[in-house]
Order: structure tokens, then C-alpha cells, then sequence
């Protein structure tokens, strides 16, 4: 479910370049923004976590029901 994985993947990346800026002593608390769920005119900032716990969920969800399909159109039917 690449829609589910969207935010997730905005999340992981605006908190690890923050971190790297911050190594180098560069504020970027715009970026912390967006890591938290503030997204201008969009705030989501009190329902940022539960929806990225929910999404997690989706994309654990989906991502085992396709290894499980695979593995089942890969195994040698037994005779």
C-alpha cells in the first residue's frame, strides 16, 4: 500500500536529515515541524502519532499477506 507508506517515509526522512543538520549545528526547526505532523495550513500534530502507528500497521499488515503469497506460489507442490 504505497499511500500508506508516503508518511511514514516523510517522517523517517525529515527527522534523519534534521538530525544530520543538527550534527553540523544547522537549525532546521521547520523540518521538526514536518516530522511532527505540521504541515502548514495542515496540523495534524495531536493525531500524528496514532495515524503513523495505524499506517505502520497497514503497511506490516500487507507487506506479510504478500511475502505469505509469494512463498505460497513458490513452494513445489508435493506429490
Amino acid at each position: 500500500m504505497p499511500i500508506a507508506a508516503l508518511p511514514l517515509i516523510i517522517t523517517a526522512l525529515s527527522g534523519s536529515i534534521y538530525g544530520l543538520l543538527l550534527a553540523h549545528n544547522i537549525e532546521a526547526f521547520w523540518l521538526m515541524k514536518i516530522h511532527t505532523g505540521n504541515f502548514g495550513i495542515i496540523n495534524l500534530q495531536p493525531y500524528y502519532s496514532a495515524i503513523m502507528g495505524i499506517l505502520t500497521l497497514i503497511v506490516a499488515i500487507t507487506g506479510v499477506g504478500l511475502w505469505l503469497d509469494g512463498r505460497r506460489r513458490t513452494t513445489p507442490a508435493v506429490s
